[in-house]
């Protein structure tokens, strides 16, 4: 069985308890010496080279997304799963490549999902993207014929009202769609504007297989053309997307615990 290196920095004694408490419920996880503040972690670290760190934010001496960033750049950098009791530091976690934020208080089985990810990234080997699936089948490298290609490309498309005509739109070029009045529009990379007759729902629900994600009841985003997650009040923030006018939009306070959720899961 292979092991992990588990190393816990908390300074509140019962938060602590409980995080030894879980992982000593696991077969697989060698639990380190603890430290309780940031400087000591950093200290720890270096000396037994943990795999993965559960890290309060709030620490004493040296804060823990501070102590995270000394930890990436060290030359054996541990995985991170942040813990705290409070959500406005989660985009700076992802930033940090954090491979979890748990929000405390988190249950038994919120915790396993956290250990799943640590496992996975681990201990999963993922193929060569050089390395052929099967190269002695001569199928992997026949050209797919034009009809092929023709009828790929336009399983890509997005045929949609514009007016008096329709139009066909890549659904990667679009940056998001807000709802106005009794119409859609729809802001493209390219600064092209659609006014559609679809509903903000039809509209999702025919970008299903794309990153979009409803920030606000009347908008609907490409998550990857968010730049930014800025925290505005009451546990809700705004969103800053890249595109030519850096527009920004609301997202709701509900909204970013989903799309923190979905961030952590991609």
């Amino acid at each position: 069985m292979k092991r992990i290196r588990a190393m816990i920095a908390e300074d509140e004694r019962l938060a602590r308890e409980e995080l030894v408490y879980l992982l000593q419920q696991e077969p697989d996880i060698e639990l380190l010496p603890h430290a309780e503040s940031g400087r000591e972690l950093l200290e720890l670290a270096s000396q037994w080279k943990p795999d993965v760190v559960f890290l309060d934010v709030h620490m004493p001496e040296l804060e823990g997304l501070q102590a995270a960033r000394m930890l990436k750049a060290s030359a054996a950098s541990p995985l991170i799963v942040f813990t705290t009791a409070y959500d406005e530091y989660a985009v700076e976690a992802f930033g940090l490549n954090a491979i979890d934020y748990l929000m405390k208080p988190y249950s038994h089985l919120r915790f396993r999902e956290s250990l799943e990810r640590v496992r996975a990234r681990l201990f999963t080997e993922l193929p060569s993207p050089t390395e052929p699936s099967d190269p002695g089948s001569k199928a992997g490298l026949e050209e797919p014929s034009p009809a092929e290609n023709r009828g790929r490309a336009m399983r890509g498309k997005l045929l949609l009202d514009d007016g008096g005509k329709h139009v066909l739109v890549d659904p990667e070029a679009i940056v998001y769609a807000v709802r106005e009045e009794r119409s859609v529009v729809i802001h493209t990379a390219e600064g092209r504007k659609i006014k559609s007759k679809h509903t903000l729902q039809e509209l999702e629900e025919r970008l299903a297989g794309y990153s979009f994600f409803r920030p606000h009841r009347s908008y609907l985003v490409n998550v990857d053309r968010i730049a930014e997650l800025l925290p505005w009040q009451n546990g809700a923030y705004n969103l800053v997307l890249k595109d030519g006018d850096g527009t920004v939009i609301p997202l709701s306070r509900e909204a970013a615990k989903d799309l923190f959720r979905l961030l952590r899961e991609s």
